[in-house]
């Protein structure tokens, strides 16, 4: 069997990395890792490969920096010249990107397998790109992988016991990764105070309505007065800020360059507390035991508000306080409710392919 793996992002690096570990375990599979080069990353060096101990990629296609429409078309274009070429048996694809509607487009014009790893996910916010992906994605799927039950019951609203596919509930990927990496977790190079809150933001429907930008910033502010703030810096929002005139040189937050995984799987486990908009922190949070303020209207992992260990703030400076007060001073996370799986998501995904 062969099977083409296509990512576009240093998280699907990372999640794709477990499910190759497992195909690695099966000489009868071949995988071919192709990279779009959706998020360009400077940092995804040799040395990045070897230390996350991921599979270097067969193919680069160096596509970024382009608007949606351009890059998945150019994506789709190349992906569908490495599959003629290749000949695959299956596609795997993962998550939400451009990279993911694009790999999963191109296979089924062709009649190659598609499994889509991550399915079932909706926010219910059409205005995000991402979701539009994933519900494309989902559609022309052979294979759903999904990390949990609600996931499952969202497609199954959908009606898709009625389509011709097969919904596999898997766990989570990325609950794998968190076990394999938690003893290979680096320390950042900046100082980094001993008691902190870790926060990330840089979705889109934050950074471009300088509103919510502001009051989010505003209650970021207050909270680092007693908690220093410590925020990895997305040039993006860097570059937000500056347009409304934030001075990140004159802030109470501590503001750092990007890290790289191990260095974030380190805050994690020091951080008092998580403070994000990205889907992939929230579950980590979890993950690590950590308390989660989501700085979002809406999530995607349900399951972490309803259990008690995500608060949805969205942009609301009161809130977002109120909140901080509320869990600062919990420990953390002591009992929780297994909501992704074993651990061994990656073993059930190569499994299900194998015997498909």
């Amino acid at each position: 069997m062969k099977i083409v793996t296509v990512i576009g992002a240093r998280p699907q690096f990372i999640k794709a990395a477990v499910v190759s570990r497992a195909i690695a375990a099966h000489k009868d599979i071949k995988e071919v890792i192709v990279h779009t080069g959706q998020h360009f990353d400077a940092n995804m060096s040799d040395i990045f490969f070897e230390e996350m101990c991921i599979p270097k990629p067969d193919y680069n296609l160096n596509i970024n920096g382009l608007g949606h429409g351009a890059m998945t078309g150019q994506m789709l274009e190349k992906i569908e010249t490495v599959l003629l070429q290749e000949k695959p048996d299956w596609v795997l694809v993962y998550g939400d990107t451009n990279s993911t509607i694009a790999g999963a487009l191109a296979a089924k014009k062709l009649h190659i397998k598609v499994a889509h790893v991550e399915a079932g996910l909706r926010s219910f916010n059409m205005d995000m790109p991402e979701e539009i992906n994933r519900i494309l994605t989902d559609r022309i799927s052979d294979i759903l992988f999904c990390p949990t039950e609600t996931a499952v019951n969202n497609l199954k609203k959908e009606g898709y016991e009625n389509i011709n596919c097969r919904i596999i509930r898997n766990g989570d990927v990325m609950q794998d990764a968190a076990l394999f990496y938690a003893g290979r977790a680096v320390r950042p190079k900046t100082d980094i105070p001993e008691d902190f809150v870790l926060c990330t933001v840089h979705r889109a429907e934050n950074t471009d309505d300088p509103e919510r930008l502001r009051n989010i910033f505003s209650a970021l502010e207050e909270i680092s007065k007693t908690c220093r703030v410590v925020l990895p810096l997305h040039p993006r929002t860097k570059g937000k800020l500056s347009a409304i005139g934030y001075d990140t040189n004159n802030s109470h937050i501590l503001f750092i360059e990007p890290v790289g995984y191990l260095e974030m799987v380190w805050m994690l486990k020091h951080c008092r507390l998580v403070m994000t908009d990205s889907g992939g922190l929230q579950k980590e949070a979890y993950f690590f035991d950590k308390y989660c303020i989501t700085l979002r209207d809406e999530t995607e992992w349900v399951e972490l508000v309803k259990y008690g260990y995500n608060f949805l703030a969205g942009d609301d400076k009161g809130k977002i306080i109120s909140l901080y007060n509320h869990i600062s001073d919990k420990n953390n996370i002591e009992q929780k409710t297994p909501l992704y799986g074993n651990g061994n998501a990656g073993d059930l995904i190569v499994e299900t392919l194998r015997n498909y």
